[in-house]
């Protein structure tokens, strides 16, 4: 189970975190990702990290802003976003999956408005 929290409204230029607390399976073997879905598009992956959190790879339109975390020992994953721009308003979803295997887990998303 994944279970964000921490969405809400931002001014343009302004800060905002999210988090995810999973639970039901081994975290710590899980890559785990950030998506995000503006209302009528198409969802997009916005940030990844391996099990380990050594390895992050960001969308280019997030990349230089945000910021993907984990803590393993607390089963949780987090998106630190800042320099938000009106482009960035979605629900945002976390996700898990195995390596070299397709996305398995998703929570059910938090909203993020900006303007």
């Amino acid at each position: 189970q994944l279970v964000e929290s921490g969405g809400g409204s931002a001014q343009v230029g302004g800060s905002l975190s999210v988090s995810c607390a999973a639970s039901g399976y081994t975290y710590s073997t899980y890559f785990m990702g950030w998506f995000r879905q503006p209302s009528g598009k198409e969802r997009e992956e916005v940030a990844r990290i391996s099990p380990g959190g050594g390895t992050t790879v960001y969308a280019d339109s997030v990349k230089g802003r945000f910021t993907i975390s984990r803590d393993n020992a607390k089963n949780t994953l987090y998106l630190q976003m800042s320099s938000l721009n009106p482009e960035d308003t979605a629900m945002y979803i976390c996700a898990a999956r195995l390596p070299a295997r397709p996305w398995v887990y998703w929570g059910q998303g938090t909203q993020v408005t900006v303007s």
